[in-house]
């Protein structure tokens, strides 16, 4: 049996901003923003993930507290341009740290504007065989 992760909630305080920041910042793709008399949502997915991300007021996300998730983890092909296309966005982010020359050794990390984190972790391998195909 498969079991695929698909969503990942964060929690926010400022929907609207968070769309902005993950959209346009980070360039996530808007699947849907969905308000109704039961939640307020927005769902965003990293092109080429099959994983998405969940900001608004669901019920579990009212269980934690905005900008207390950490180490959420992205993968690229070439962190270096990776790092370039955020700063150049307007994305603080830390400096490139290689822990190891091999393939998957190459991260920087950056925070969303309620401090949730986020790693990038470099896979060249990712350029050559996605995960999704194209």
């Amino acid at each position: 049996m498969d079991w695929t992760l698909e969503v990942v909630m964060v929690p926010v305080t400022d929907l609207d901003r968070s769309i902005e920041f993950y959209r346009d910042r980070i360039g996530f793709d808007l699947d849907h923003k969905t308000v109704n008399e039961f939640m307020t949502v927005a769902q965003l997915t990293p092109r080429g993930s099959g994983c998405s991300i969940v900001v608004g007021t669901l019920p579990a996300q009212q269980q934690m507290t905005p900008g207390s998730l950490k180490g959420l983890q992205l993968v690229v092909a070439d962190a270096y341009a990776a790092r370039e296309e955020l700063v150049g966005r307007g994305v603080e982010c830390e400096e490139i740290t290689v822990f190891d020359e091999r393939d998957g050794g190459t991260l920087f990390g950056f925070a969303d504007p309620d401090g949730n984190t986020w790693a990038v972790q470099q896979m060249k391998v990712r350029g050559e065989k996605p995960l999704i195909p194209r």
